[in-house]
This record gives structure tokens, C-alpha cells and sequence, in this order.
């Protein structure tokens, strides 16, 4: 199987994203009327033009890719009429029109030394730094105890050696028995992957990565053919760490003002709970 996925030709990428996302808009959420059995489990190619606004052979056209160029206002009926969210807007516009990069970014990236300090800085939130491709640039000790501490702590610091935070997700198993809500947390990390996959259309390794857990990772496959779209940017994990049990933390992911794709990713815990407690005790085994 070729590394080069849907989100590298374009018109292939929107194609899907269309169709999953027709698919899952029925007729009386849409306010139509149908009468008799339909062969389709969302709305058709028509039924959709027509609530955009717009000629089903024009539709017919952007959706298998023979058409470019849709102007904003195309695009804001579409999503209109698709029910789409936030995230699924941007992540629709990215698809229609991708901005081209100005020059291909750097397969290796640096974590930069302003970054590592602020890092340590944070004795006891773990924290942890990421690339554009969630490679781990950088953790601090809590950091690397809450969510790898069967790897070397010195494993970021090798750029052909460095864990990548969806291919631990997917094929690691002390990282799949860490999360509580295992299916939760894959479904949200390949709708975020989904998005920033739009907006980096000439990133040739992350492409790479998502071919491979493609062809290494069955659930990965499952949830890339979804086409779902969310931005990750905060939450709740649930854990159950080997040593202190289990966590309820809020996680929180800053992205760095330079806007090359490096971001923080922090973990807090409720003061006064049973997590902070844990939280604590895993901080006092990396001193």
C-alpha cells in the first residue's frame, strides 16, 4: 500500500469527506419529505444540492472531483446543509481549497531550548511536547511517568528513535491498557489527525505515518475511513496507571505562538481529589 493517503490528492479527500458526511444527515433532520424506501442511509446527492442551493450536477462535480475552486459561499451552504460543526467547517474549506506551503516543512523537527525550560519549569504537571506529527519532542519526568514510563526517558532526545503518541496509541500495549476509555480516546486522536491532515497536504512524512498505521493498525483504519473531524484541544482522560491506579486528569493542549505545530500538552488533576493524591504520589517517584 502506497504512503501517499486521501488527504495528499485533494479531490479524493473531499470526495469521502462528503459522502460520510451526507450519509449521516437524514432527510427529517434536513425538514424533508420522503415518501417510500430509500437505498441510502443520509440524503442524496439531489436532496443535498437542493438545500445548498445549488445544481446537483455541480455538486455531482465537487464531490467526485472534477470541479475546483468553489467560492465561500458554496462552501458555507454545503456546510449549512451538512449540520457541520466548527471543526468540520474548517476542516471542509481546508479540502475545497488547500493552502499551498510555502516550502515543504522539515522532517526533523527541534524542540527548541525556550520550549525543554519551560518543560522542567513545571516540576509537577506532567507535561509533554509535541511536533506536527505528535512526536514527543520533549517531556518532563512526571510527564514521561504518567504516560510512558515503560520507555527510555532519554528516547525524544534521538529524532530517528522518538515516540509518536498515535503509533503508541495504536500499537503499543502498555499505552492501550493505560487509557480506561481506550476506543474513546482513538476515535478523538484520528479526528484531530483527520483535520491536520487537511491543513498539511504537502507534509510527505505525515503521510507516511498515517499509510503506515493504515496497514499496521485495523482499528486505525476503521477510524480514518470514518472521515470524522474534531480539534483536540481539551478534555478529560481517564488512566489507569500501573503504579498509582486510577486518574480522572484535564488535559489542555497549548500550541506555541512561533505556529510550526509544536504545542504543550498538559495533564492537571482536580485539587483535593483522589487523582491529585496519585497525581502526588507519582511525582514524589521521579525526585
Amino acid at each position: 500500500m502506497s504512503s501517499r493517503t486521501e488527504h495528499d490528492k485533494g479531490a479524493g479527500g473531499l470526495g469521502h469527506f462528503l459522502r460520510t458526511r451526507r450519509a449521516a444527515v437524514t432527510p427529517e433532520a434536513a425538514g424533508l419529505t420522503t415518501w417510500g424506501a430509500r437505498r441510502v442511509p443520509g440524503l442524496r446527492r439531489e436532496e443535498l444540492a437542493q438545500l445548498a442551493g445549488i445544481s446537483v450536477n455541480y455538486y455531482t462535480r465537487l464531490e467526485q472531483g472534477q470541479s475546483v475552486n468553489a467560492g465561500d459561499a458554496v462552501v458555507e451552504a454545503l456546510a449549512r446543509a451538512l449540520r457541520l460543526d466548527a471543526d468540520e467547517r474548517a476542516h471542509l474549506f481546508a479540502l475545497v481549497r488547500p493552502v499551498p506551503a510555502a516550502r515543504r516543512p522539515d522532517p526533523v523537527e527541534s524542540p527548541g531550548q525556550g520550549a525543554v525550560r519551560l518543560l522542567a519549569s513545571m516540576p509537577t504537571v506532567p507535561a509533554l511536547l509535541l511536533g506536527r506529527r505528535n512526536d514527543v519532542l520533549a517531556w518532563n519526568p512526571l510527564g514521561h511517568a504518567l504516560l510512558a514510563g515503560h520507555l527510555d526517558p532519554a528516547a525524544p532526545d534521538d529524532p530517528d528513535a522518538r515516540p509518536n503518541l498515535l503509533r503508541m496509541l495504536f500499537l503499543d500495549a502498555h499505552t492501550r491498557e493505560l487509557y480506561r476509555d481506550w476506543d474513546e480516546e482513538a476515535a478523538l486522536a484520528v479526528s484531530s489527525l483527520r483535520y491536520s491532515a487537511a491543513h498539511r497536504p504537502d507534509d510527505r512524512p505525515l503521510a507516511e505515518l498515517i499509510g503506515e498505521l493504515s496497514i499496521r493498525s485495523q482499528e486505525f483504519a476503521a477510524l480514518w475511513a470514518r472521515h470524522d473531524v474534531r480539534l483536540c484541544s481539551s478534555g478529560t482522560k481517564r488512566l489507569h496507571h500501573p503504579h498509582v491506579g486510577r486518574l480522572e486528569l484535564h488535559y489542555e493542549v497549548l500550541h506555541l505562538p512561533d505556529g510550526d505545530g509544536r504545542r504543550l500538552l498538559t495533564h492537571t488533576a482536580e485539587p483535593g481529589s483522589a487523582s491529585a493524591d496519585a497525581l502526588s504520589l507519582l511525582c514524589r517517584g521521579t525526585g
